[in-house]
């Protein structure tokens, strides 16, 4: 075990880059923080810095140790969150959803964030993969999956459906419309679209639609937010998660077509399992739960 005196110098000069920095922030003497990196060097039996006049650079070693040094601040910050009291409106929390999902509870999110100035909520929008595995790492406190991930180490409760919607513009015919008339607009693309497509598209044209890499595409979008911004104005149709189009500022300009055929997509939310939660992991749950019910 790293001695954790020397490992937090060690931590402290690395982000100050300086040893004199280092010895004011941690009230120490400048020989001080040389003879704690001497010895967390000797217990780990490498070099941790290679000295440049002044300054110094991480050997890899150094890079290893302060990564570990900063992973030991964050795991003891959230020890000291369960420690203290449980004040809903105060501490850390992190949340992970799709791009479309993340669009639609951000707002219920910062309604709550101007009532509560001591709340930090870091949303982040990462695909299905990405939020299960931050889940299991422990990066994230909650999740909105499209399916119930089935892991022995998470838990999860259904919150409802969400419609996978074809979006037209708002001026489009109310009547369904054949594949020959999207190709004839042109795809708005993103990330998410392609796969979207051979889900939506081939399940109600089975007999003209090409699959995805051969569509028509008019434009490709890699932020979520502005996707429906070139069919509201009039160019092309693109393929969103009912949250996307009603997160979109103007969704007035838009339409989502009728089509022969829906499909719905389930909402998870999930989290580890056997954690107790916090009292404002438990109110996130319950916004997360209000959010999906604009859904329906």
């Amino acid at each position: 075990m790293l001695n954790s005196k020397w490992l937090e110098t060690f931590t402290t000069l690395c982000e100050t880059g300086h040893f004199t920095r280092a010895a004011d922030r941690l009230n120490m003497t400048q020989p001080g923080v040389s003879q704690h990196l001497a010895k967390i060097e000797a217990q780990v039996g490498q070099s941790l810095i290679t000295r440049q006049g002044k300054g110094f650079t991480l050997t890899p070693a150094g890079e290893a140790i302060f990564a570990l040094g900063r992973s030991r601040r964050a795991e003891e910050k959230r020890l000291c969150e369960v420690i203290e009291m449980d004040d809903r409106d105060a501490g850390e929390i992190r949340i992970a959803c799709s791009g479309s999902f993340a669009g639609l509870l951000y707002p219920v999110l910062l309604a709550w964030m101007r009532a509560a100035p001591d709340l930090v909520i870091h949303l982040e929008a990462a695909p299905q993969a990405d939020v299960r595995a931050g889940l299991l790492e422990d990066h994230f406190d909650l999740g909105v999956l499209g399916a119930d991930p089935g892991h022995p180490r998470l838990e999860a409760r259904h919150l409802g459906c969400e419609e996978l919607c074809l979006v037209l513009p708002a001026d489009a015919s109310d009547v369904a419309p054949t594949f020959a008339d999207l190709d004839a607009r042109g795809f708005v693309a993103h990330p998410d679209g392609y796969a979207y497509a051979d889900d939506l598209l081939n399940l109600n044209f089975p007999d003209a639609y090409p699959g995805a890499d051969r569509l028509r595409v008019r434009a490709f979008v890699n932020q979520i937010g502005p996707i429906p911004a070139p069919v509201a104005q009039g160019i092309g149709y693109t393929l969103l998660p009912r949250s996307g189009v009603e997160a979109f500022d103007r969704k007035d300009l838009l339409t989502v077509a009728p089509l022969p055929k829906r499909r719905w997509h389930d909402l998870w939310l999930a989290h580890r399992r056997k954690r107790a939660l916090s009292a404002r992991l438990q109110h996130a749950s319950r916004l997360i739960g209000e959010a999906a019910a604009l859904l329906k």
